[in-house]
């Protein structure tokens, strides 16, 4: 079944709170860099009512929740929101109670800030609100909004740790079930800066059907259907592994080098989009797109 809702997925700008994270930035609340202005107009157009639409802010996956609600609640505001709530779901306990769901059922918009996905998809998997919210998804006109460790965890399966400098050797990458908003995908974010396309790689090469998407900071994916529209001001990296033609993974030992062969990249940059179903690229402002000849008045053929 197609679902019906819309999925807003965006890289990120400043993590905290992940463990897979070596060191965190410094002066926390200074750097909260809501980047997203132009993602949060377009989640807040594609909603079903608009500026009347009622959105939860989910902080679940950040360690500094107080800090993180108020700005996204701050920033919808901002941009005309009337009804925009935090709902910090620390514990299975609350994500299950009768209140939390009531508020999951009543909203049009949910949006994950970042943090530690695994934190997220082990507090909230399999529970009452986690029900709620996909169900929703799938047969209504709801959005499932997420930045950097709510964008990770929107697929099937999710990447949770991994070394970016050693992302190609065979046993690197540990991956994990995600909140399956989205299925044959696996996303990594914060993906140019911190030089994580070595994960995606080895993540598909472990099973060529995954789509491997890269979202850089200040950047995501708007999807409908079938159909990905880049958004933001960044890079979205696209790895299909359908067309590979040979590996050593089953032949190496963990930690050593992977090979592959014909790994299919597309980088999309603003509008450009991708067809999931026939994975086909489209660049909306390619240099080879035919210009329309424009012919005198007066021109007459011999």
């Amino acid at each position: 079944m197609k679902s019906k809702g819309k999925l807003v997925i965006i890289g990120g700008a400043v993590n905290k709170g992940s463990f897979t994270e070596t060191h965190f930035d410094q002066n926390v609340e200074k750097n909260l860099n809501f980047f997203e202005r132009g993602i949060l107009r377009k989640i807040i157009n594609e909603s079903k009512l608009k500026e009347d639409s009622v959105i939860e802010v989910i902080t679940t996956a950040s360690q500094i929740p107080d800090i993180v609600g108020p700005e996204y609640k701050k920033a919808f505001e901002f941009l005309g929101t009337k009804t925009c709530n935090i709902l910090d779901i620390q514990n299975r306990e609350q994500a299950n109670s009768d209140a939390i769901v009531a508020r999951a059922n009543a909203a049009d918009v949910v949006m994950f800030t970042g943090g530690d996905q695994l934190r997220l998809t082990s507090i909230l998997g399999g529970t009452r609100f986690h029900d709620a919210i996909l169900t929703k998804y799938q047969t209504e006109d709801f959005i499932y909004a997420g930045t950097s460790a709510g964008a990770a965890a929107a697929s099937e399966n999710m990447i949770y740790q991994g070394s970016s400098s050693e992302a190609l050797l065979k046993g690197e990458i540990k991956t994990t079930q995600g909140l399956g908003f989205i299925e044959n995908v696996i996303i990594d974010t914060h993906f140019v800066q911190r030089g994580r396309i070595g994960r995606l790689f080895q993540a598909v090469v472990n099973n060529p059907r995954t789509l491997g998407i890269g979202l850089g900071e200040d950047t995501g994916l708007f999807i409908q259907d079938d159909e990905m529209t880049a958004i933001g001001s960044g890079l979205v990296i696209i790895v299909d592994g359908l067309q590979i033609k040979d590996t050593n993974l089953t032949n190496v030992d963990l930690g050593q080098p992977i090979s592959i062969k014909n790994l299919i990249v597309d980088v999309l940059s603003m509008n450009d989009t991708f067809d999931m179903k026939s994975r086909e690229m489209t660049i909306v402002n390619s240099q080879y797109n035919p210009i329309p000849q424009v012919i005198p008045s007066n021109y007459t053929s011999d």
